[in-house]
């Protein structure tokens, strides 16, 4: 019994130690190999904020075309009218990031052996310096209390500036992200997406919390970018973002993380990252 309550705690361990910023400085001469081939790629693959809201509006457009199509279907009692809820609505999402980015992404297990949940280019091909992915989650300022959500959490993503991005789709970090949507909402107007929640999320990109870490033989494909949402973005396309602020009082942008690739990714290859590199 005790060794398989330490075997668990050795999985649960080696998920959330990249997350653990003693464990991160301590080994940071470990991984320095990787590190500097991710750090200098990086630099040569700096995406201008433009460019990553302009893949941003080109998908949320698409899928808010689709459900406005989908609702006047709906009110016209045309039959059969297709639901696009749940599974449906996934995969109307897929073919939509496929015709606006030309590929697609979904979560799979993962190569890597006791990994878990990884993210693959499921069809098409992503290009140098695209926006792969979002990292989903709340919003925490460096003063903001997220002590109770951190715990046993591998999801807790730290930018550059110390505001972190909790994206755990599970427990008590699930009960704030709804919370915090909810009470955002500007009356007929979600400015947040909540279906990153669930098995089916509605933005295709929202996995991003489920790219693993890279490895000696297994380089980063993709690195993190920090994006800070203008205040121009259209409101009517807020609710395609899987992001929202833990305060109401907060005055800055809403600060998005995105993965962008490094290289040309195929269909079928899984998206790697370094835990420890981030363009700000």
């Amino acid at each position: 019994m005790f060794t398989s309550a330490l075997e668990r705690f050795q999985k649960v361990w080696k998920s959330y130690r990249h997350r653990f910023v003693p464990w991160v400085v301590f080994n940071l001469s470990k991984n320095e190999k990787t590190l500097r081939q991710v750090t200098e790629r990086a630099k040569d693959q700096l995406v201008p904020d433009e460019h990553v809201s302009r893949s941003l509006l080109k998908l949320f457009r698409a899928l808010h075309r689709n459900r406005a199509h989908q609702g006047e279907l709906r009110e016209a009692h045309v039959n059969p009218v297709p639901t696009f809820l749940g599974k449906e609505e996934q995969d109307g999402g897929r073919d939509l990031i496929f015709q606006s980015l030309g590929f697609c992404i979904d979560r799979k297990p993962s190569s890597l052996p006791s990994a878990g949940t990884g993210v693959f280019v499921t069809r098409g091909c992503v290009p140098r310096g695209a926006t792969v992915a979002m990292y989903p989650g709340t919003i925490y300022q460096p003063y903001e209390p997220i002590l109770l959500q951190s715990i046993c959490n591998p999801f807790v993503f730290r930018c550059i500036d110390g505001v972190l991005v909790d994206g755990n789709d599970k427990g008590i970090s699930k009960m704030v992200f709804r919370s915090c949507s909810g009470r955002d909402r500007i009356g007929p107007f979600v400015t947040s997406d909540t279906t990153w929640l669930t098995d089916t999320p509605r933005n295709p990109l929202a996995v991003g919390q489920y790219v693993n870490n890279c490895t000696d033989d297994r380089p980063a494909n993709v690195c993190y970018q920090e994006f800070d949402i203008p205040d121009s973005f259209p409101i009517e396309l807020r609710q395609f973002l899987p992001n929202v602020n833990y305060s109401q009082e907060t005055k800055r942008p809403l600060r998005c993380v995105v993965l962008v690739s490094l290289r040309e990714v195929r269909a079928g290859e899984e998206l790697f990252s370094n835990y420890y590199t981030i363009v700000h």
